[in-house]
């Protein structure tokens, strides 16, 4: 299976500054460059279709009906898989998997993982078109994985306009799901997160059938006062997870409550948290594209080796798809499902805003080729990544510039499209969201472009093969 090392943000609708509920991911391969799209997928009537994944031999029925799906697969099915990775459907669920998590050999001993389970490559294909909310994705997916089982440990996001649901497959058949609370968030980072799971709560929590009984009967509670915490009983807490995961999580929480002391190693993070303001998609992109920026162990910072290289940061070159699910409040719902999607290194390049009721996506985005050709929304995004942090101290300030600008222009554009939005419904709404979605592809294409024009152009004149000649001589 291909491994994923990916960072989670989930937010609830009373914790955003203008009422959307928002969840985020980075996609982190093993590879630096792993090419995806963007696809819209149609609705489906009728199909009759086995689902079998290339990575390890999953089979199974696809439902015959299906809403119409965004997704953002690999673009080399034949040789990745497919990893849909993240959609919005048609009724404004949003879904985002997944972020590896590792059980520990104490549960997985008793419920081991499965080998031709439902894995990661395959399990957004078989979720997403198929929910009509974010609780019914746990409910789906549980009943899923007591069916075929998993062969490897997933949290998996879900969101619609009310509820955000956070859930994680810690055995070969066991999970559990926390609902995000309303004013809360929370960030996960290749670790099992959360903490405490109240089973007089159905309403706030969910988990795999018979999972209190499977934890008495193995004696896997290490809790001296009963206490049932989900992290403690099925995750680990090890060397690992204090330089690769835990600072992470850390350093988004120190972002979004900068208040509260806490060191980057401690193994007792919160889950649930509570922000000092009320969230915005930057301040999520601003954790998703950073790297402990202005602290001793930023990697492009003025900090010594040592601490430079001491944590795994949470934007990498390795990074080949950021997203921000945005399900918003403030507008009609037929217009509310938003997609920004980063495939650049988010730390240098834009997230470019999708209105998700739309036809189909920009050929720029869905035709993404497994070779280099600039005019593919990827590999100009992964251009300008290379270009920036190939000269950093010299193009970081117009980097940033161009950041500032493009952001601008994308709400000034959403704001005209809700506007014009408002007046129209059905067909000729949807075409023209998707005529909006070009124009903002369009528009981000051309500044983009732009850039990597003036930096190949300034790159030329920084050569260290120079010399002055003095001109008396």
């Amino acid at each position: 299976m291909m491994e994923q090392a990916c960072t989670t943000i989930l937010v609830g609708k009373n914790a955003t500054v203008d009422g959307s509920t928002m969840i985020a991911r980075n996609d982190d391969t093993f590879l630096p460059l792993t090419p995806q799209k963007f696809v819209m997928q149609p609705a489906v009537n009728g199909r009759q279709e086995i689902l079998v994944s290339n990575k390890n031999g999953f089979k199974a029925p696809l439902p015959e009906n299906g809403y119409r799906t965004t997704f953002t697969p690999n673009a080399d099915v034949e040789k990745n898989g497919v990893f849909d990775e993240s959609s919005i459907n048609e009724k404004n669920v949003a879904m985002s998997a997944t972020e590896s998590v590792y059980g520990n050999e104490r549960a997985l001993a008793y419920d081991p993982w499965v080998a031709n389970g439902l894995a990661e490559d395959s399990l957004q294909t078989m979720v997403a078109p198929f929910i009509n909310s974010a609780r019914e994705g746990v409910q789906y997916l549980g009943a899923l994985i007591k069916k075929y089982g998993s062969p490897e440990g997933n949290g998996v996001l879900f969101s619609d306009k009310d509820d955000v649901w956070y859930m994680e497959i810690v055995t070969g058949h066991h999970w559990a799901a926390t609902r995000i609370p309303d004013d809360a968030y929370a960030i996960a980072a290749n670790q099992v997160a959360q903490d405490y799971i109240d089973f007089k709560q159905p309403d706030n929590y969910m988990w795999s059938e018979g999972l209190q009984e499977f934890v008495n009967e193995h004696h896997l509670n290490p809790k001296k006062n009963g206490e049932f915490n989900f992290r403690r009983i099925f995750g680990t807490d090890n060397e690992k997870d204090r330089h690769y995961n835990t600072p992470r999580v850390w350093y988004g929480q120190k972002i979004f409550t900068p208040e509260v002391e806490q060191s980057p190693e401690s193994s007792d993070l919160p889950f649930i948290c509570r922000a000092n303001r009320l969230l915005t998609v930057e301040d999520l992109e601003r954790v998703l594209s950073s790297h402990y920026n202005e602290t001793p162990f930023d990697p492009l910072g003025h900090g010594n080796k040592e601490d430079k290289q001491r944590y795994r940061p949470i934007a990498l070159n390795r990074t080949q798809n950021s997203h921000v699910l945005q399900i918003r409040n403030n507008v009609p719902e037929k217009q509310a499902a938003i997609m920004w999607i980063c495939f650049g290194i988010p730390t240098f390049t834009p997230y470019v805003p999708f209105f998700t009721n739309a036809n189909d996506t920009d050929p720029a985005w869905s035709n993404t080729p497994l070779e280099y050709d600039i005019t593919s929304a990827y590999w100009m995004y992964r251009t300008l990544s290379m270009l920036t942090e190939t000269h950093y101290a010299k193009f970081v300030q117009e980097n940033r510039d161009y950041l500032t600008a493009a952001r601008e222009q994308q709400y000034r554009l959403i704001e005209k499209t809700d506007l014009a939005a408002k007046e129209l419904n059905g067909e000729k709404l949807t075409a023209f969201l998707t005529k909006q979605n070009y124009a903002m592809s369009a528009d981000m294409k051309k500044r983009t472009m732009q850039l990597i024009s003036h930096f190949i152009t300034e790159g030329l004149t920084l050569s260290k093969l120079t010399f002055n000649m003095d001109s008396n001589l």
